[in-house]
């Protein structure tokens, strides 16, 4: 009876543990001046202030979660979050899906460069000359930041999405970008430690912060509202945004927006364009032609690598198997994205700059040829050691009985595995998203992030073209094997 009562008794205690706190979503790589950490390491920031006098004058105890900044409003919906409060700009495709409080800051977008390059001065330096290589802009992706460049400037700019502000940065400082567009507080907050780079022209494209919430949460909502106009009344916000540097004149229009919100702009922005769909599967298609050139260029290579390795280990001499062990272990033991890091982002710092899709193929290429050669090490451990015994007996020199006897049996084995291998290829391309490669996991999220409400079409879509690509593969190596079955081994 005692389990039962608990039994039944759980999701109340829970409801109630959870209407002790105000859950807010943020992610901490984001950086400052949002959510970082200090130097001795506790978690600060203008809106980890905002957070707790915001619960505390709810009569709650803020409690951060953290989460993904584009997947902040999916942890929204599934009750993990009470609000998003992480830098989240208002737009009206958002308020369809998640109704927004009063904004508490008003933004710009800063234009970021190095200062000794002298053919970015100003805004319109950006628009291409006649003859000229066009830009190179980052941006975060998923951002306003992203959205304005994209609208301005179209295909006059090579527009590239990163996932992290101060990888952008540094890009830039690398010269690796010729420039970057950011929000004015993370301009404020970071060019300090960028002494290379300086903002230039006006800020321009003004927006706004808000808290995202979910739409049966109306009451909460309207606590928020009126709690940020008692903060801006009183000072509050002021002194918050003071003590990290972000308070201008612009933040006194705030006010306005107590009994005025949201824009009436809302609903009209709301409504898809007709010839959506069809621009949807434009954009996905040419993203997943980017996610089969990636695994199509590095398959071929992984498998020479690992054909080369798998051998070296088998057949070489201990000072040559030993290092190659070690190379197999490294690549499997460290995770693709740390590799892609690595040569994208470090790599620069000794004067070696790949360019992101090239960058992409080679991080690719080289983890991949950790797995194929541990798929042909099992492929030649298979083949009976008397087959090359005899190829030796009948005068063959080593490496060619390996060539025209070993490998060809191996090659028969090992196709189920690196069938599998290369549809899984498929799906890990979408790492390269981190270093700004626009396949097709990248571009959903993309265009998720900016259509909200599309969420179904474009999964759906996007799984179809997946399905597309990888299946084909399998047809071929089920096709090959049965016509390997034919032949006489």
């Amino acid at each position: 009876m005692a389990l039962l009562s608990s039994v039944l008794l759980a999701p109340v205690l829970c409801s109630a543990r959870a209407q002790e706190t105000l859950r807010w979503g943020a992610d901490l790589n984001g950086g400052g001046p949002y959510v970082y950490e200090d130097e001795r390491g506790e978690l600060t920031g203008f809106e980890w202030d905002l957070a707790q006098w915001l619960a505390a004058g709810l009569e709650r105890r803020a409690e951060h979660v953290y989460g993904q900044w584009d997947k902040l409003p999916q942890l929204l919906d599934r009750g993990d979050i009470d609000i998003v409060l992480n830098g989240y700009e208002w737009s009206a495709e958002r308020e369809a899906q998640w109704p927004s409080s009063v904004p508490y800051y008003v933004y710009r977008q800063q234009l970021i460069a190095r200062a000794d390059d002298a053919s970015i001065r100003d805004w319109p330096d950006l628009d291409a000359r006649a003859g000229a290589a066009k830009k190179r802009v980052g941006v975060l992706g998923g951002s306003a930041a992203e959205r304005y460049a994209s609208e301005r400037w179209g295909d006059a700019i090579e527009l590239l999405a990163y996932d992290g502000v101060t990888n952008t940065l540094e890009l830039v400082r690398q010269r690796q970008l010729d420039a970057t567009v950011q929000d004015t507080p993370i301009a404020s907050h970071y060019l300090p430690q960028f002494p290379e780079l300086h903002s230039l022209g006006e800020p321009q494209a003004p927006g706004w912060y808000v808290i995202y919430t979910r739409r049966a949460d109306a009451p909460l909502r309207a606590r928020i509202d009126a709690r940020i106009a008692e903060g801006l009344r009183d000072g509050t916000l002021r002194s918050i945004y003071a003590r990290y540097g972000l308070w201008n004149d612009e933040q006194a229009e705030l006010a306005k927006y107590e009994h005025a919100w949201p824009p009436a702009s809302a609903a009209n922005g709301a409504a898809p364009a007709p010839d959506d769909g069809p621009r949807f599967w434009s954009l996905l298609g040419r993203a997943a032609l980017t996610t089969i050139a990636l695994a199509c260029l590095s398959m071929p290579i992984a498998i020479a690598l690992g054909i080369a390795v798998a051998v070296g280990r088998a057949y070489g001499p201990r000072f040559v198997a030993w290092p190659l062990s070690g190379y197999v272990e490294l690549l499997r033991g460290t995770p693709l994205l740390l590799q892609l890091y690595v040569i994208y982002y470090l790599l620069p710092a000794v004067g070696l700059r790949i360019p992101e899709f090239w960058a992409g193929v080679l991080g690719l290429s080289i983890n991949y040829s950790a797995y194929e050669a541990e798929n042909y090490r099992a492929g030649l451990g298979a083949v009976p050691r008397g087959q090359l015994e005899a190829a030796l007996a009948l005068g063959m020199g080593k490496y060619r009985a390996l060539r025209r006897v070993v490998l060809p049996q191996a090659l028969r084995i090992v196709i189920p595995p690196v069938t599998n291998d290369f549809v899984a290829l498929f799906k890990d391309t979408s790492v390269c998203s981190v270093i700004a490669v626009v396949e097709l996991t990248g571009m959903y999220n993309r265009l998720y992030n900016n259509h909200p409400g599309r969420v179904l079409e474009l999964g759906l879509a996007t799984a179809v073209l997946y399905f597309g690509m990888s299946y084909p593969v399998s047809l071929l190596a089920r096709r090959y094997e049965r016509r390997l079955e034919g032949q006489p081994r």
